[in-house]
């Protein structure tokens, strides 16, 4: 048996992991003295930006280790026993699992919180070593491939996109060969299962969400978990908050989406690091420092979604640039987040409190966040804001506007 750990990277670890996974692109000081048209092509860069979260490292130990088991079934006996069953099956259209499953799993997560990125940043360290390839017996193995779920759930169309992506790797036919005869899902299942055997070592199904509210989607679904029963390899299924509910209706689905779930950022020391770090690319003229009032804003501002942060960092700038004000500031991030974040203050206004502390009460200093310094944050429900305006007799509404987002209506 062909020992193929010995082709894994070795798994990295504390600050070796958060250095290879960190991406800062090149800045020169120099780009702000430039022409506008170059000043505005190099601000581009921020979308490049990655720093490394606990989500990040989180991220890297699943999918690594998930990888390992797989490679852990390859070139056993019970995978030769299995790829003859799939062989035999694909006529008959029944299939055994002899192999049995290694596991599948979920990573659930906000839309924009950097889940994507890690997971594509993971994968460019299992796969730094390239594809995997074996004399005896010969083959070419691809540590992980990703897939996205089809917008209205398709099974056949999901597998002959893990087809495609294969041929593309390796220079492989599959997926010619399977439109050219028009092969049935039934026999799809078992080609793909064959296919996963020997050139797939871990599978990423990105956008799962789209099985939500889909008459396909429980069939999808069930189609991965035939898929890890014949193949033995690990498959781990991406997506929003929204696919929670699908995978928790039924005990089967439940079990195949245990993993990692993640919600917004708190506001701690990573989202003030990440802020800071941002914010040095400036390609304005005018440079400027960030306080820690203007982080304040902008995690109120953002809702702790780091892809708004770098957003409105990089719009700002393009503002200014465009409109020859030439400094980073909170004019300038206000007016980015008015004109060009309009359509996501439905899904931001909520995380934002007090707003008006820490743009107008500029002699009052913004300290770190509670969390840094390890003390608890105080948080205000209505009932105590209630019972606090019935004893001093106040103004409901106006107390309300200091901590919630609060939008008067005429009925």
């Amino acid at each position: 048996m062909i020992d193929l750990i010995s082709y894994l990277p070795k798994m990295k670890t504390g600050d070796s992991l958060l250095s290879a996974l960190t991406v800062l692109p090149e800045y020169d000081n120099t780009i702000r003295f430039q022409s506008d048209a170059a000043r505005l092509i190099t601000l581009s860069d921020l979308f490049k930006i990655y720093l490394p979260s606990p989500m990040s490292t989180e991220i890297y130990s699943k999918l690594y280790l998930a990888l390992l088991r797989s490679l852990q079934k390859k070139f056993t006996k019970e995978a030769v026993q299995q790829y003859n069953e799939n062989h035999k099956a694909i006529r008959q259209q029944s299939y055994n699992g002899i192999l049995g499953g290694s596991d599948s799993f979920t990573i659930i997560g906000t839309s924009g919180i950097g889940k994507s990125s890690a997971i594509n940043r993971t994968i460019d360290l299992l796969s730094e070593n390239g594809i995997i390839e074996t004399e005896k017996p010969y083959t070419k193995i691809i540590p992980c491939v990703v897939v996205q779920c089809p917008f209205d759930s398709s099974v056949k169309g999901l597998l002959l996109e893990i087809m495609r992506k294969v041929d593309e790797a390796i220079g492989s036919d599959y997926y010619p060969k399977a439109l050219k005869i028009r092969v049935t899902t039934d026999m799809l299942i078992g080609s793909v299962s064959q296919v996963a055997i020997n050139h797939i070592g871990l599978l990423v199904v990105d956008e799962i969400q789209n099985v939500v509210g889909n008459k396909h989607g429980n069939s999808l679904v069930s189609m991965l978990t035939q898929l890890i029963n014949n193949s033995g390899i690990s498959i781990c299924m991406v997506g929003t908050p929204e696919s929670t509910v699908f995978f928790e209706q039924a005990m089967q689905l439940a079990r195949r989406s245990l993993g990692l779930q993640y919600q917004s950022l708190e506001y701690n020391q990573y989202f003030y690091d990440f802020c800071c770090t941002v914010f040095s690319y400036q390609y304005v003229r005018n440079k400027t420092d960030i306080s820690d009032s203007l982080i304040r804003w902008l995690y109120e501002h953002s809702g702790g979604i780091v892809s708004v942060v770098v957003s409105l960092i990089h719009d700002a700038q393009e503002i200014a640039i465009l409109s020859g004000i030439e400094t980073l500031n909170i004019d300038t991030l206000n007016e980015a987040y008015k004109k060009r974040l309009s359509m996501l203050h439905s899904f931001i206004s909520p995380c934002i409190q007090q707003a008006k502390q820490t743009t107008t009460r500029k002699s009052r200093k913004t300290s770190l966040p509670d969390s840094i310094n390890n003390e608890p944050t105080q948080k205000n429900t209505i009932a105590d804001l209630v019972s606090k305006v019935k004893a001093e007799n106040g103004d409901i509404v106006e107390l309300l506007k200091e901590h919630f987002a609060v939008e008067e209506v005429r009925v």
